[in-house]
């Protein structure tokens, strides 16, 4: 019997965003509550990105190693085992290393999960339901986001209410909780995904000269990451492309941690101080609409003019807003009204201008190895946010909130810098007058 693609693509993908999100985020408000300071929490969380850093150096392996099917079963079997041990370490005396080195395990078995989901959706599709279901993927991924960061904080928030300030226990409950979820998730897919005939444990090298289909080695594989790594650094305006890579998210990289430390932490200490149950509906349901919706309409604006027409409205839009967290450092408003419409502003703002980062990573891929130099520019991505974002704790604790958001703003003008110095071609991305009349016909 065959199953239907509304059975299994929306769950692998919120299976692929929550624990994205998890090891990103919710883990910066925990060891908050915890007790660490902004330095150390924001240093460990940062690392975390490591392994979607280097995630394409051993992608290639999932291809020959198994099937994309078990490699996704036993990612979520792996993540539910990794949930509950978090779960299991918070109320021990060795907390600490117990739960950053399970959070290295959460995050190597997500990306390898990443890996495997991706392949299977095109194994496991054909190309009109793969066009059809890319925009279901999306959403269920960005519900794992509000998923994670709305109800799971809201959930902490509420037992600590109802166990009277016990955190490491209302941490615990919500970790078995996530367990509790993989484990289903496993079941569920195991159940309900197909097994393609494409989906097999080696990867077949075919050769120019002779036309004959052999299995990969690993040194064939070795051979194959080494060139694509080459050529990604020959293409043209190579250097200007991975300065833009790397730091045209320079001001969110530093943000995008101290600004959740901050809207939770104590007035006293120049926070907000908001409750785990305000944060999750501020940051983890209005934020997320805002960055959804800035999204959406870059995508559109984009796809109708094209990149380079949109191109500097999105770079003011991924940094100019980031003013909002300058004025809510010194005002320290009470009002939640105004607090969502700040944080709203800024993630639209994100959203929105993110999207040509996006589209430039894509007309960089262009050509040969086309996957592959993708799979490099996203390594890339995630380093843009690891290294600065492994600093920003650290220049907090030094210049305390004010200063350190008026640093940001600073910093702002670093993307302005990259950005003046890519070239791409001017009508990529825009909308080709023979496309419109073959959907006019």
């Amino acid at each position: 019997m065959k199953k239907s693609p509304w059975a299994w693509v929306p769950s692998l993908y919120f299976a692929e965003g929550l624990p994205n999100v998890i090891v990103a985020e919710l883990s910066v408000l925990m060891y908050q509550q915890l007790g660490l300071s902004n330095a150390e929490i924001a240093l460990y969380t940062s690392l975390f990105y490591l392994p979607w850093v280097i995630k394409p150096f051993w992608s290639p392996f999932v291809d020959i190693l198994k099937t994309k099917r078990w490699w996704i079963l036993a990612m979520e079997l792996l993540l539910g085992a990794a949930f509950g041990g978090i779960a299991f370490s918070i109320p021990t005396s060795f907390w600490l290393q117990a739960t950053i080195c399970l959070f290295w395990l959460l995050a190597f078995s997500s990306a390898t999960h990443d890996i495997a989901a991706d392949g299977f959706y095109m194994l496991g599709l054909n190309e009109h339901d793969q066009a059809w279901f890319v925009g279901i993927r999306n959403t269920f991924y960005r519900i794992a986001s509000i998923f994670s960061k709305g109800l799971l904080i809201w959930l902490a928030g509420f037992l600590q209410v109802a166990f009277r300030g016990q955190i490491k226990y209302s941490w615990s409950i919500v970790f078995y909780a996530v367990a509790g979820i993989f484990i289903g998730l496993y079941l569920w897919h195991n159940y309900v995904m197909p097994r393609p005939k494409a989906d097999v444990a080696n990867r077949v090298l075919t050769h120019k000269k002779d036309g004959k289909a052999t299995k990969q080695s690993a040194g064939e594989i070795w051979r194959e990451i080494v060139e694509t790594v080459v050529t990604f650094f020959r293409k043209p305006y190579a250097l200007t492309a991975v300065l833009f890579m790397l730091l045209y998210r320079f001001p969110e990289a530093l943000l995008s941690k101290i600004s959740i430390l901050f809207l939770r932490d104590f007035p006293h200490a120049g926070g907000l101080g908001l409750s785990p149950q305000e944060f999750s509906f501020v940051y983890g349901t209005i934020g997320v609409i805002g960055l959804l919706g800035g999204g959406i309409l870059g995508g559109i604006l984009a796809s109708r003019d094209g990149l380079k027409k949109w191109l500097w409205p999105m770079v003011l839009a991924i940094t100019v807003p980031d003013l909002v967290y300058v004025y809510l450092s010194y005002a320290l408003p009470e009002s939640l009204w105004l607090i969502n419409a700040c944080v709203f502003i800024e993630q639209f703002g994100y959203g929105f201008g993110f999207t040509a980062y996006t589209l430039y990573l894509i007309y960089y891929s262009q050509g040969n190895f086309k996957t592959s130099h993708y799979a490099i520019c996203t390594g890339l991505m995630a380093a843009s946010m690891m290294l600065p974002g492994m600093l920003s704790g650290w220049l907090e604790s030094k210049l305390g909130y004010r200063y350190f958001f008026l640093l940001v703003i600073g910093a702002c003008f670093v993307t302005f810098i990259v950005t003046a110095l890519i070239k791409f071609d001017p009508e990529f991305g825009k909308k080709k007058v023979e496309e419109e009349q073959i959907e006019e016909d």
